[in-house]
């Protein structure tokens, strides 16, 4: 495989991303911390196609949002010191959206789709070629005066990065030879990414804090940057720039983050279910609209972290606040426990 010059990563906007998130993400698979099984599977990949000189094939990369997709999908072009183009599926519209992207990739380069659930149709058609055979057809003209010619591509990677699998179809998710799933972060790693993000952020916390941030972080790495920038901010503007654990935990209780990671927003879906509908069984549109805010909002912000955390559960009938949401709020948990309420 042709090696390339070092050339900086260009955004759909052709602005470079490098600035503000990414100055916290690492540079090399080496520097991730955690999943460290697709680290590994993905370093091995990349060591076998280098020494045969060939092109890294197609990789997805699935899972939940803020686990690092984005960070090791720009760690591999680095990895195979080969370029990169990047784009979301949002803005491919129509099949001549991919032209500019594919026809300006050098041999080796990385193209990099996020949210590729969200490609239409035809966009997905048109790229099936590109991937199996490093071809498209480009239709000149209109009408009986259209011809159709074939182009042919360098041979490329194509890394693709979703929060929803299963919306890709067969055809498009099988064309990709590796496939990973990220999972959440036990709260060792997440200690160990706010240590580091705080170092490169020039913030001294010590272990108390950082294990104190790290657990109200959702064991989501994206989050617990977030949480971090924000008791940054605070302990600029009340504590002169110092950080204990004291200001952590004033900081997030002040921005509404309680012991779990749960915040307003979720404590008040927890308290409508509760004392609204008795700990349910409530469906989600009479939840919704007792609290004023979208069935959407709740089902896909709200639902899935109370869900993770054993604080609800769906069935046939509804929502169900469990044991542990009633003790989590201090309320009088219901006579029979969850037993009771769930059969």
């Amino acid at each position: 495989m042709k090696q390339m010059s070092r050339e900086p990563i260009i955004g759909s906007d052709g602005e470079s991303p490098l600035d503000d998130e990414n100055q916290l993400r690492p540079q090399r698979l080496r520097d991730v911390i955690g999943q460290q099984d697709v680290i590994e599977r993905l370093a091995i990949a990349v060591d076998a196609t280098r020494k045969r000189d060939e092109t890294l094939g197609h990789v997805l990369f699935d899972g939940p949002p803020g686990l690092g997709k984005t960070t090791m999908a720009l760690c591999i072009p680095k990895e195979m010191d080969a370029n990169v183009l990047i784009t979301t599926a949002a803005a491919l519209r129509k099949p001549g959206d991919l032209v500019p992207y594919l026809s300006n990739l050098d041999e080796g380069a990385v193209l990099f789709i996020d949210e590729i659930h969200r490609l239409p149709h035809a966009v997905e058609e048109y790229l099936y070629p590109a991937m199996e055979d490093f071809r498209i057809d480009i239709i000149l003209g209109e009408g009986v005066n259209a011809r159709t010619i074939s182009m042919q591509l360098k041979p490329f990677t194509l890394i693709g990065a979703t929060t929803r699998a299963g919306m890709l179809t067969a055809p498009l998710r099988d064309r990709f030879q590796i496939r990973e799933h990220l999972d959440f972060y036990p709260l060792d790693q997440l200690t160990r990414i706010v240590n580091r993000s705080a170092s490169k952020l020039n913030i001294g916390v010590p272990e108390t804090a950082a294990v104190e941030i790290a657990q109200r972080s959702r064991s989501t790495p994206r989050i617990a940057n977030n949480r971090l920038r924000w008791i940054r901010d605070y302990a600029d503007s009340r504590h002169e720039g110092k950080v204990d654990k004291d200001v952590a935990i004033s900081a997030m209780e002040m921005a509404g983050v309680d012991t779990l990671g749960l915040d307003k927003l979720d404590r008040q879906y927890l308290e409508t279910l509760i004392r609204v509908f008795n700990g349910g069984p409530a469906g989600l549109e009479a939840i919704a609209h007792t609290m004023n805010v979208s069935s959407d909002t709740l089902e896909d912000e709200i639902e899935p972290f109370l869900l993770r955390s054993e604080l609800i559960v769906r069935t046939p009938r509804g929502r169900i606040a469990r044991t542990a949401a009633f003790e989590h709020l201090k309320l009088a948990p219901p006579e029979g426990g969850d037993q009771g309420r769930l059969f």
